[in-house]
């Protein structure tokens, strides 16, 4: 009898135990799907971004786990503050987006990817690049970001 209410007791533990875990597991998968239908609500095509805004963009794919990545995220960072309102800078992380890799033909991590004003692939590049290289590759390719000092406004002048 002690034998067979101890195997009941078990039983019964092992139960709650699934029950619970299995009640968490969804409640971190709704999480993850609340999270991720607000990423993908906030990371439209290169598309539909410029189109809208009319301005050039700077996409990275890479990841928060990559070394040579993280040496970019300041860069990112930098030149999304410096030149608010002439460029869009955007960051997606192909571990948790992993689709995005693949639409994007990414080989490799991180991947620079420039976008003209028009939503048109520009320019494409593999691996670190330092922010002096990205904005000159700008120029290359016809924008020049300035920041006006006096008032303290970004202003975007476009080379004819």
């Amino acid at each position: 009898m002690k034998t067979r209410n101890i195997i009941i007791v078990l039983i019964l533990i092992t139960a709650i135990v699934i029950v619970i875990g299995a009640k968490n597991k969804k409640q971190q998968q709704t999480k993850l799907t609340k999270a991720q239908s607000e990423i993908d609500s906030n990371t439209t095509s290169p598309t539909s971004v410029t189109a809208e805004r009319k301005l050039p963009r700077l996409l990275e794919l890479g990841s928060v786990t990559c070394i040579p990545c993280k040496m970019m995220a300041p860069i990112l960072d930098e030149l999304e503050e410096a030149y608010a309102g002439q460029l869009d800078v955007n960051f997606i992380d192909v571990s948790q987006h992993k689709n995005a890799g693949t639409e994007h033909h990414i080989r490799v991590i991180p991947t620079q990817i420039f976008f003209a004003d028009d939503g048109s692939e520009i320019f494409r590049h593999e691996g670190f690049f330092a922010k002096e290289d990205i904005l000159t590759k700008w120029q290359e390719l016809g924008y020049n970001f300035t920041k006006d000092p006096a008032t303290n406004k970004n202003t975007k002048k476009p080379e004819n």
